[in-house]
């Protein structure tokens, strides 16, 4: 099939959900849990439900005692989650006291994590890092594998691409829902880039052979042999991840319900990138560079 014939098409498809990305990520930015920017989280539970008013009444309640409250939102039937300035495990056993006043009962305590503020700075600055050298050594392998910088690079932009994509989407959920970003959310898109890549390459390492086997056949007819030759496994294996992904989602807990739907979005964009990015981007610029010849 001749599907480097719609290249464009796909980059326009590409260019539809990232731009938007961009500018929520520009208007907006990400919202970031305290993992990056410092704080404590204390996770409640109670027998009984929790309504939105009985929240903002709990907000007043631990703010009387001085304890800089930042949000408190429901994270389950009976479930609270208190984001607050930094607090030690002392001021927990006050705040229980406190509650266990009000709701005639003693709230068990699910979960309690205190980051300080410069430990979540160090976290960013990892995190940017992290995604620079990746970037890096992958291009850098990639290209030294097949021999030529352009298939590296044509690799990292369709990682790119997948990072935009993750991004913009986190960027409109935290806007609209209040959806923050935490290590997890890290983990996943480090997990996603990876994914990504070994999918290109698969693709690149067709195309390769194709190369070998056939060396007067044009280099557009080898990708779109290439591109014939891989789809249909990597679809297969990109739904089996994708079943898996979404039961965990539905039914993981709040605790990885962002996560696991962070790894669902990066495994149906990856799957995307690697045969409608990553290989039209290797065709652009074989066109480019023979033009300029």
């Amino acid at each position: 099939m001749q599907f480097m014939k719609y290249k464009w098409f796909y980059f326009l498809l590409s260019a539809l959900v990232i731009l938007p990305g961009i500018y929520f990520l520009i208007r907006y930015g990400l919202r970031l849990s305290v993992d990056f920017t410092g704080g404590s989280v204390l996770e409640l539970k109670f027998k009984q439900t929790i309504s939105g008013s009985q929240l903002l009444d709990i907000s007043k309640i631990v703010e009387e005692k001085k304890y800089e409250v930042i949000e408190v939102q429901s994270s389950g039937e009976g479930q609270i989650l208190l984001k607050m300035k930094p607090i030690g495990k002392e001021d927990v056993s006050i705040i229980k006291t406190l509650l266990a006043q009000e709701f005639k009962e003693i709230p068990e305590e699910v979960r309690f994590e205190t980051v300080g503020p410069i430990l979540g700075k160090e976290l960013i600055n990892k995190t940017i890092v992290a995604i620079l050298l990746a970037s890096g050594f992958i291009t850098l392998y990639v290209g030294w594998q097949f021999k030529d910088l352009m298939f590296g690079i044509s690799a990292i932009l369709g990682m790119f691409h997948d990072t935009l994509v993750m991004l913009g989407i986190f960027s409109l959920l935290g806007h609209f829902y209040g959806v923050e970003i935490d290590t997890l959310f890290v983990t996943a898109m480090l997990t996603i880039l990876s994914f990504s890549v070994h999918d290109t390459v698969v693709v690149y390492d067709r195309i390769r052979e194709s190369q070998k086997r056939f060396t007067k056949v044009p280099f557009v007819d080898l990708v779109n042999k290439a591109v014939t030759e891989t789809l249909s496994r990597s679809i297969n294996n990109s739904m089996t991840i994708i079943f898996m992904l979404i039961s965990l989602w539905l039914l993981g807990g709040s605790t990885i319900k962002w996560f696991s739907f962070a790894l669902l979005i990066g495994t149906i964009s990856g799957t995307y990138s690697s045969t409608f990015t990553a290989a039209p981007l290797l065709v652009v610029w074989y066109d480019f560079k023979n033009k300029r010849r």
